[in-house]
């Protein structure tokens, strides 16, 4: 199984989307808000090449980007191979 990494806020609604598929999916998940805590998001900018934006999901430490890019390799058929499936 992949090492799956959400980096997200609580009230954006694109986070709760990907925590959602890969929920359904049934994967597991390691969730890093970094809703109030400016080193986090420090930490998130730097790994995700300067992107400010969440959600960012990282897949055995590959970015693959936000909810739109896993969303679009789900519909590619290649997101199962990636996370483990």
């Amino acid at each position: 199984m992949a090492k799956i990494e959400v980096y997200s806020t609580r009230v954006c609604p694109y986070c709760v989307r990907a925590k959602d598929l890969l929920k359904r999916k049934g994967v597991a998940f390691n969730e890093v808000d970094v809703s109030d805590d400016d080193d986090a998001r420090m930490a998130l900018v730097k790994r995700a090449d300067g992107r400010r934006t969440v959600p960012q999901i990282f897949i055995d430490g590959v970015g693959i980007g936000g909810y739109d890019d896993m969303a679009a390799l789900d519909r590619a058929g290649k997101l199962d191979a990636m996370i483990g499936l």
